[in-house]
């Protein structure tokens, strides 16, 4: 299965599908331990760190961008971030960590009828964005 959009952060990734509604990075993620810290969230305790995470949009903060960037530098970070919406503060925090660290997150967005399709899925998914086009496979 193969869904095709568009990138907002370049670069290729793979990981287990992780698909959770909208989480705030800033108080609600660890970025030590690359673990979901918000209580109220229905991945609380989960583990972000290398995964394919699959949400519609961000939450939250415009904090949330240095919290990504540090996770991406420790590397507990998701691997790639796909969403419905674009997020201008995650993807903030995914360009700095590429311009500061030289390491990378790749951000896709589908259609939201893709993201819902994906979000249903499980297993690895390999996440190829370049400099506009994009695919996620299983």
């Amino acid at each position: 299965m193969i869904f095709h959009g568009t990138a907002i952060i370049a670069g290729v990734a793979s990981g287990e599908v992780f698909a959770c509604p909208p989480l705030s990075f800033w108080g609600g993620f660890n970025a030590k331990l690359g673990v979901v810290t918000d209580v109220s969230h229905a991945a609380h305790g989960k583990s972000l760190a290398g995964k394919v995470l699959v949400m519609s949009a961000g939450r939250g903060s415009s904090s949330a961008s240095s919290v990504l960037a540090e996770a991406i530098r420790l590397g507990t970070a998701p691997a790639a971030i796909v969403m419905s919406e674009a997020d201008s503060i995650l993807t903030v925090g995914a360009m700095v960590a590429a311009a500061l660290y030289d390491k990378h997150c790749p951000i896709v967005i589908l259609s939201p009828q893709d993201h819902a399709a994906l979000a249903r899925q499980s297993g690895v998914a390999r996440v190829s964005a370049g400099a506009e086009a994009a695919q996620v496979e299983l």
